[in-house]
């Protein structure tokens, strides 16, 4: 009887020491599964505002009125004399100086010619265009620019190349015209007109 009841004894004792195990290894997985809950966290956020730019050139017969002049409303440039009445030999010259608009970005400008009316005159005509360091266009300028339409030109040749333009206004492009009636005109040419109208082609860099 002795034996049986150490028996007993022991196997409590035994079984409580397997419990006590259990418990303590729930309480440690226990402490662990709050801990990784319970961590510190952080954020940084960043943003940001996109706005589109402006793209905008005008011109100016004068080199210093600058206003925008859109299709149907073409600037009237200012040839000098004798432009009302040209002869055979005749050479006529005018500024048109384009910029951009303040506030624009940068961009380049194309010359082309949008059309050529009038009673008939236009087929005598030849004329060229020369960019020029200044707002004096005349006879002794024009030869010391860069040729955007080479001399001799038809009415309805356009320019070659690019002209740059800074932002802002920045910087000005003085385009010096220069218009001949030839002197190998013949009388067929005596009472027409020509109505010229060029467009300047701006594009934003």
């Amino acid at each position: 009887m002795a034996g049986t009841r150490r028996s007993m004894r022991e196997g409590r004792r035994s079984r409580s020491r397997r419990i006590r195990a259990v418990l303590a290894g729930g309480l440690v997985f226990g402490v662990g599964a709050t801990m990784t809950l319970a961590a510190w966290n952080d954020s940084e956020y960043s943003s940001a505002t996109f706005t589109a730019g402006r793209f905008d050139i005008v011109g100016a017969v004068d080199g210093a009125t600058f206003s925008s002049h859109p299709v149907g409303s073409p600037a009237a440039l200012t040839f000098s004399a004798p432009f009302g009445a040209m002869v055979p030999g005749t050479t006529v010259y005018s500024l048109f100086s384009v910029k951009t608009a303040n506030p624009s970005v940068a961009g380049s400008l194309q010359l082309s010619v949008a059309s050529t009316a009038g009673t008939g005159l236009g087929p005598y005509l030849r004329y060229g265009v020369r960019t020029i360091t200044g707002t004096t266009c005349n006879a002794t300028t024009y030869p010391a620019g860069t040729a955007v339409v080479a001399d001799n030109s038809t009415m309805s040749t356009g320019g070659t190349g690019s002209q740059a333009v800074g932002a802002n206004g920045g910087s000005t492009v003085n385009y010096c015209i220069s218009v001949t009636l030839p002197s190998t005109a013949d009388n067929g040419a005596q009472g027409l007109t020509a109505i010229q109208t060029w467009q300047i082609l701006g594009t934003a860099s």
